[in-house]
């Protein structure tokens, strides 16, 4: 089972000695930061600061910071797992004899034990702040970067609701502190969030907010998942931790937030009302530069008696949100499959802050079929946004990057096998010349076919390789010599 309260996945992380408490007083002003980055790319433990300089409440950090830890806030061995899961639930057949029959319901019972509940006891709510008692500073807000606008409070799980439908919305969004009650929400062009701050702005009415700090693990993750509009974070929430996440309604908002949650901030977006957000180093590497974004005002702000505040680096790779975004790759698997069926495996490189570039290997059966694929791939949801698309035969395992450079390398014409085309890019995409689109690569890195228009005498050549009996004896020999 996942871990369904933050704090009872602290306390088996110092267990196991995955957690390390820093009693000495650090300086959430880049020092956190500066800490933090040594740390991650060390493959080393969560981080709990008990005395930040800034704040008064201790500051969680790396706690999603390795895939090992990944793995065990969801409480499974391998994020696979997961999608094996969800590949089960999607399987079409009807049953078939006892077996099948106890496999169905063994699928139901999952769904059963998805949707949220409301709680009876707001720990979240122990204590309350109203009004001028407000204030942010009481968070150990971080400063990542020296070029950044401010203290930005980071990993902050954004709940609004579509001001038509109703429908909630739960994401994770950047939030810069503008003083003692403001925040500023960067609400990205592509976000359900924009969408419902659209529509109440359209209507002269004002939007609700909630924002909630250290949610239980699935939570966070959930709030980070590409799901599409009309799938509730909750319910996937839910099903990611095996049993339902327990709501509580805000004080002054119509919204519910997780009743485990550390620290809540209640409030409203006015329409019309913006303020200049940013610059901040974000998970490119770069600096994004000041825009106009909504706010809001905070109105209450709750928080258990003694509260942890999560929060998290983002910048050039590697960092802590690169076992975030392989989780998603993993589990979000055979939906992609069930949209191209076609596709065997894909990977999402951290490298290339998981929209960049894609690999994918597939079955090929039919002349451009990998081009085929790289359309499919440009039309299907957020991996939209990718720049760059690399198809190589089934037989490439898409993880190994030395395996699919060769294959990206050699197997390609480039004057044939590449596609170029424009469409939408990453509101945060530093290098295309207009904002929110630009230009997009597909390399063909598949055997060619004679259909395809590959001539040469004899066909696509066989790779040099040893037979399985030369393998097998060369294994058998490093035993006897002893090499490892």
């Amino acid at each position: 089972m996942a871990f369904t309260d933050l704090a009872d996945f602290v306390r088996a992380l110092e267990r196991s000695g995955e957690l390390i408490r820093v009693k000495a007083p650090v300086d959430p002003h880049l020092e956190v930061a500066g800490i933090v980055q040594k740390v991650v790319r060390d493959h080393g433990p969560a981080l709990l600061f008990e005395n930040p300089t800034r704040g008064r409440m201790p500051l969680l950090m790396n706690l999603f910071g390795t895939t090992s830890r990944m793995c065990q806030a969801l409480g499974v061995r391998s994020l696979d797992e997961i999608g094996d899961r969800i590949a089960g639930l999607l399987k079409p057949e009807l049953p078939q004899g006892f077996g099948g029959f106890r496999d169905a319901l063994g699928k139901a019972a999952q769904l059963r034990n998805v949707p949220p509940r409301h709680g009876k006891r707001a720990r979240c709510q122990e204590v309350v702040l109203r009004g001028d008692e407000v204030d942010l500073g009481l968070l150990p807000g971080i400063k990542s970067w020296p070029g950044d606008g401010g203290v930005f409070l980071n990993l902050g799980l954004t709940h609004t609701k579509h001001p038509e439908t109703g429908a909630r919305n739960l994401g994770m969004y950047r939030l810069q502190q503008q003083d003692r009650r403001t925040v500023s929400l960067h609400w990205q062009i592509h976000k359900d969030s924009t969408s419902h701050a659209a529509i109440a702005e359209r209507r002269g009415d004002r939007l609700p907010v909630a924002i909630a700090f250290g949610c239980p693990p699935a939570v966070t993750y959930a709030a980070s998942a590409p799901l599409p509009a009309d799938i509730d974070e909750y319910l996937f929430a839910g099903f990611l931790q095996r049993e339902r996440v327990e709501l509580v309604d805000c004080l002054t908002v119509p919204l519910q937030v997780p009743a485990h949650a550390q620290v809540v901030l209640e409030g409203w977006v006015e329409p019309g009302a913006r303020l200049p957000e940013g610059p901040f180093g974000d998970h490119t590497g770069f600096y994004t530069p000041v825009e106009q974004f909504p706010y809001m005002r905070v109105d209450v702000m709750t928080t258990r008696e003694q509260p942890i505040y999560q929060s998290i680096v983002v910048g050039r790779p590697p960092q802590e949100d690169g076992p975030l975004g392989k989780a998603t790759e993993r589990i979000f698997r055979p939906l992609i499959k069930l949209t191209i069926p076609e596709i065997v495996d894909y990977d999402l490189p951290e490298a290339g802050v998981f929209h960049n570039c894609t690999i994918v290997s597939i079955h090929k059966r039919f002349p451009k079929h990998a081009h085929k694929v790289m359309n499919a791939i440009w039309g299907a949801g957020l991996l939209s946004l990718s720049k760059l698309i690399v198809v190589v035969d089934a037989d490439c395992d898409v993880h190994d990057y030395n395996e699919v450079a060769w294959r990206a390398f050699g197997n390609v014409d480039y004057a044939h096998d590449v596609v170029h085309m424009t469409g939408p890019v990453d509101h945060l995409d530093h290098s295309s010349y207009e904002q929110f689109y630009g230009g997009k690569l597909g390399i063909d890195a598949t055997a060619k076919l004679p259909s395809e228009g590959y001539r040469r005498e004899g066909g696509w050549p066989e790779p040099c390789v040893l037979d399985q009996a030369t393998v097998e004896l060369v294994q058998r020999r490093w035993r006897e010599y002893g090499i490892s």
